[in-house]
């Protein structure tokens, strides 16, 4: 079973400050559309509630640049084409200074195009879908791990378990797409007969159908690539339908307290993907943990978490250029920083693993960028990959360096998405 742990350091931006002195200047106003309404409603209240703890953090500690910080949001409704106008509306009209991704794969897809348009850097918080970030964008960047890969533990524990078949359904949209197509192949890899797929519209309530024909494929897993509001559908009307597969698991949705609140007895043993947890003993994690839940009366969701962690992202990279140009902060990190990257992020995992009585033997390191340009600079990944396996050597974990795979579109410059195989 793999154990993932994510190591994020990347970059954003936004167009240069006038000349004035940092007081005279105003705030820094920074822009987003989220889905407060629609589909993703959920979710995106979640990662707006991370921007707007992390805004406040900043300003306490005295802003950016000596500057304070104000948040514009607007809500997109989950509808791609409403977050491109809004985009519009916020670089052309509001003139803000910076923006910050929306929610989601789809309309993060979207709002891509507008702010590669303008050279407005945008953190994606919430974009999982790795090809966003193959399509020679140098201003998009990601912070969590690829959609791709999110049923893999599902999938992991069936083939271990002995069970022989999976049905895999999504909602037609960007980021379930490719979570199906993820899981499709790993699948495959893992031995298990794929004997069912099928995609339902964004937004479907009834799925009586689509249940009807998984339970006649009489699959061992059904693997389903869902959001929040998909999710609790699907596992209500599988009680209903009585569709009892030996496993059953969701992509989003599943990790929400609200989950089990809604489906109480029926959300047992369903298995759920995050991308993060407050129990884990990160440095600062419970500190986090416990002032969202003060501030806004509930357990933050790692969509809470990835809408703060994004919002530092830009706030570092800021800080270190010293400006608010895109293209300065884009390349603030020099090679020098790489190495240190590296052996933080080992030594980090290692005592990781060591407080919860884990021993890695090995660690393979998946990087990559979203600037193809940043990805071809070859001394740049030479001297990450020295510096991975000179921080392994001081460890003393093994450094796999021929095995080491690289996913173009990860996060830029500077990412590190660590698989431990125990």
């Amino acid at each position: 079973m793999r154990l993932r742990s994510i190591a994020c350091v990347a970059l954003a931006a936004v167009v240069a400050g006038s000349s004035l002195p940092a007081g005279a200047q105003g705030p820094i106003r920074i822009g987003a559309s989220l889905s407060l309404t629609g589909t993703y409603a959920k979710l995106g209240k979640n990662q707006h509630e991370g921007y707007q703890l992390c805004i406040k953090e900043l300003n306490a500690k005295g802003g950016l640049l000596g500057r304070k910080l104000d948040l514009v949001v607007y809500d997109d409704q989950s509808m791609p084409p409403t977050a491109v106008r809004l985009y519009e509306k916020l670089i052309t009209e509001d003139k803000v200074d910076a923006v910050m991704g929306p929610y989601s794969s789809p309309v993060s897809e979207a709002a891509a195009n507008v702010t590669e348009k303008y050279k407005k850097v945008m953190v994606m918080p919430l974009a999982a879908t790795t090809s966003i970030f193959k399509k020679g964008r140098k201003y998009a960047f990601m912070v969590i791990s690829p959609a791709e890969g999110y049923l893999e533990g599902l999938v992991d524990m069936a083939s271990k378990r002995g069970l022989k078949t999976i049905a895999i359904v999504n909602e037609d949209t960007l980021f379930s797409k490719a979570a199906a197509a993820g899981a499709v192949d790993l699948a495959k890899k893992k031995g298990l007969q794929v004997v069912f797929t099928e995609a339902y519209p964004k937004g479907n309530t009834d799925f009586a159908a689509l249940l009807t024909k998984v339970k006649a494929s009489n699959a061992d897993v059904l693997a389903a690539a869902t959001y929040f509001d998909d999710a609790i559908a699907l596992t209500r009307q599988m009680k209903e339908l009585a569709v009892n597969p030996k496993m059953y698991g969701v992509t989003v949705g599943g990790d929400l307290p609200e989950f089990y609140d809604t489906l109480k007895q029926n959300a047992e043993y369903i298995y759920g993907a995050t991308q993060w947890e407050h129990t884990l003993p990160y440095p600062g994690n419970q500190e986090f943990f416990d002032t969202y839940k003060k501030e806004f009366g509930h357990e933050p969701s790692y969509h809470s978490t990835a809408g703060y962690a994004g919002c530092l992202i830009y706030a570092e990279g800021v800080r270190r250029a010293g400006s608010l140009d895109a293209d300065k902060v884009r390349e603030i990190t020099g090679r020098s920083h790489y190495e240190a990257i590296a052996q933080d992020a080992v030594a980090t995992i290692l005592n990781d693993l060591a407080t919860v009585g884990g021993a890695p033997l090995s660690l393979t390191a998946y990087w990559g960028t979203g600037s193809s340009d940043w990805f071809r600079d070859e001394a740049r990944i030479r001297d990450l990959t020295e510096g991975w396996a000179r921080a392994c050597a001081l460890a003393g974990c093994s450094w796999g360096g021929g095995e080491t795979q690289t996913i173009i579109g990860i996060i830029e410059p500077s990412a590190i998405n660590l698989s431990m195989r125990s």
